[in-house]
């Protein structure tokens, strides 16, 4: 399904799980200019699984400019339990670096703000790598606010499984 955008030549595509090879290109890439490309273990059976299979727990939208893939949104649904209702986590945006600056970030964040408002959530959140000011001044430009007063915890690896042997 084609979501039409307000910028000439480009588009937004829910992902087919055909898309998959594509969106681990897309996450690699991103974890590149992250600096993490080492932490990226993802495989195209574990995303086939998760995003489009029985156990599905996020959504991908494609951003195409002129039928060229250009960007990508990864996003799943959370709670807020101030809010009482439910909210969008943007897991991952990118956008190649030759298409950036066209609008092409925005557009696709415009899209999921979109998706939240016809859903009902209460907010769209995501995180940012502290040192990249490019994407917190792009952030900002759009009304973001970042929360500095918050930490991020997580669990991961051995450190998962310990606490889980626990219960």
């Amino acid at each position: 399904m084609k979501i039409q955008t307000k910028i000439e030549g480009f588009e937004i595509r829910k992902a087919e799980v055909t898309e998959v090879p594509l969106v681990l290109d897309f996450i690699k890439k991103l974890a590149i200019y992250e600096k993490l490309s080492d932490e990226v273990i993802a495989t195209e059976e574990q995303l086939e699984r998760y995003l489009f299979g029985a156990e599905k727990v996020a959504e991908v939208v494609i951003g195409y400019y002129h039928g060229a893939p250009a960007g990508f949104a990864l996003y799943y649904f959370n709670f807020s339990t101030f809010l009482a209702r439910p909210g969008i986590y943007l897991e991952d945006l990118y956008v190649l670096e030759e298409h950036r600056g066209k609008g092409f970030g925005k557009s696709l964040l415009a899209y999921l703000a979109r998706v939240a408002m016809d859903k009902g959530c209460g907010r769209l959140e995501w995180a940012v790598l502290d040192w990249n000011e490019p994407s917190i001044e792009f952030y900002k430009s759009l009304g973001a606010r970042l929360m500095k007063e918050w930490i991020v915890n997580r669990l991961s690896g051995d450190d998962l499984v310990k606490l889980s042997e626990q219960f």
